[in-house]
This record gives structure tokens, sequence and C-alpha cells, in this order.
């Protein structure tokens, strides 16, 4: 090989190795800003939960309470014909909670259904678990629908926060209406 080839030759690899720095230093600013996202959702989280005096539940935790065969309640807060029709935890009901904090009820934010009618879903015992969630970590669905849930004197409510987006990602079954 010629001075000229192995000039080439050494000129792309620098290039490649450069290519390959500049990627990897790409990655690793982003990971950085994707660690305040997490953390700025993560605070979110909690103070939402804190605020609304509810708990939460993992995926995993939800699965093996559905598993274990306990009466508790699945409520899914999404629109019903976008979101709960083609997609729901199995088992699970839909009420539809609006994204902002509804702070006061408001029945044009939950497509026509009054307060009585959430009691009516959520059922007379007080003690019995009710899960309550949405379609992902940053929907706030869930949370309007655990603190009303605790508003109206239920004791046992769980957020899932990571909702139906987190269910379908651990791979376990959903169900559709037809």
């Amino acid at each position: 090989m010629n001075t000229r080839g192995k000039g080439f030759l050494s000129l792309t690899a620098i290039l490649m190795v450069l290519g390959l720095a500049a990627t990897a230093f790409a990655f690793g600013e982003n990971k950085f800003e994707q660690e305040v996202e997490k953390e700025t959702g993560a605070v979110k989280l909690v103070r939402e939960v804190l605020a609304g005096g509810y708990g939460i539940i993992t995926t995993e935790e939800l699965k093996q309470l559905i598993d274990s065969g306990k009466d508790i309640l699945v409520v899914d807060t999404m629109p019903f014909e976008d979101s709960y029709k083609k997609e729901h935890v199995p088992g699970a009901k839909q009420f539809l909670f609006p994204i902002p904090d509804m702070t006061e009820w408001d029945t044009k934010e939950t497509d026509g259904k009054s307060q009585e009618d959430f009691a009516a879903l959520l059922g007379p015992d007080k003690e019995r678990t009710i899960v309550i969630y949405c379609g992902f970590v940053k929907c706030t669905r869930s949370h309007n629908g655990a603190m009303w849930a605790k508003k109206m004197g239920y004791t046992n409510v769980l957020r899932h926060p990571g909702g139906i987006f987190a269910w379908k990602g651990a791979g376990y079954p959903i169900e559709s209406v037809k």
C-alpha cells in the first residue's frame, strides 16, 4: 500500500473515532438531560401523592393484587372511545377524569358524570381497595381520580402511576371493548 493509501486509511480511522466520540458525548449529554426529566417527574409524582393522601402501587404489585383474587376495584380514568375501549387492564372500569387538577367537581370534565356517579362506581365499601390509573406517569387523570376517591372517604386508595403504558410494557394482558 502506498503512502497516500495509508494516509487515507489513517484519516478515515481518525474520522471514525471522532464520530464515535461525538456520538458518545451526545449520548452522555443526553443522559444528564434525561436525569433532570426523571427527577422532575418523580418530584411531581411525590407531591401529587402527598397532596392527594393516597398510596401508590407498581405495575408488578398491581398484577399480583389482581392475581390474588382479592376484592379490588381498578379504575381507568382515560376517555372511553380514545383509550379504554381500545385497551385497558383486565377487569378495570372506566371513569373519565381531566388532565388538569380538578379541585372542584366539573361534569363537563368528567364526560357529564357526577360525583354521585363516581361514588356509585366505587361502591358503598369505603375500605375496599381501589386502584386508579391513566396512561402513563406524567398523566394526572389518575391523580384526580385517586384524590376524589380519598375526598369522598375511601380509605384504601392506590394510584398506579405507570398506567396502561407500564402495564403493556411489562407484557401483561389487556382487554378491549368490542
